[in-house]
């Protein structure tokens, strides 16, 4: 059974209100633009009080937590949560767009530009990485989707919320094989209660 959207928190109205609101624009450049804003206004003036849960890390993975899908405007949100080192592979977001914002702690983002294909063999090459802290947002649309997320470090959690343009429940990752090759991997997306 899928986890419940976390509804009951404070701030939980003017965190939808502002997304509502971006998602309204009709170019993905201005929706994501004006997401990264209102995540990094509403993480930096503590209005919004994101449920307990959300801060309760599991072992072996990281969490996805569901605060809210809108069934008018199709987005979702999803809580992240990142034990100490935890991270992920290489992946895209099946041609989604997404806005992510760093609610508590810190990630390492590192993007990727795909520089050929061969079947299901992928070259990539890294493009960028950076520190996100506490307060930041950053954005993808595809086709620049390509990228890892760890948490930065070895002793504390961290917590991220990504707003999609849907409701993402797949994904592809890519292993390594050798070199700047990887494997595509078809994977499941599931939710932590």
């Amino acid at each position: 059974m899928a986890a419940q959207p976390q509804q009951n928190f404070p701030g939980y109205l003017e965190l939808i209100e502002s997304i509502d609101h971006a998602v309204r624009f009709e170019a993905e450049n201005d929706i994501v633009r004006e997401l990264r804003g209102a995540l990094c206004r509403l993480i930096r003036s503590d209005s919004v009080e994101l449920p307990q849960e959300v801060f309760q890390p599991t072992d072996g993975h990281y969490a996805r937590r569901e605060l809210h899908r809108s069934e008018d405007l199709g987005y979702s949100v999803i809580a992240m949560t990142w034990g100490p080192g935890q991270g992920t592979p290489i992946h895209d977001h099946c041609g989604m767009w997404c806005v992510e914002g760093v609610w508590h702690g810190e990630l390492e983002v590192v993007q990727y530009d795909l520089t050929e294909e061969d079947g299901d063999r992928f070259n990539f090459r890294e493009v960028g990485a950076i520190q996100a802290g506490q307060g930041s947002a950053g954005s993808l649309i595809p086709p620049h989707e390509y990228h890892t997320i760890k948490n930065a470090h070895d002793d504390q959690i961290a917590v991220s919320v990504h707003v999609y343009s849907g409701c993402m429940t797949n994904c592809n990752v890519f292993m390594p094989i050798e070199g700047d090759w990887y494997q595509r991997q078809p994977k499941s997306l599931y939710l932590d209660s």
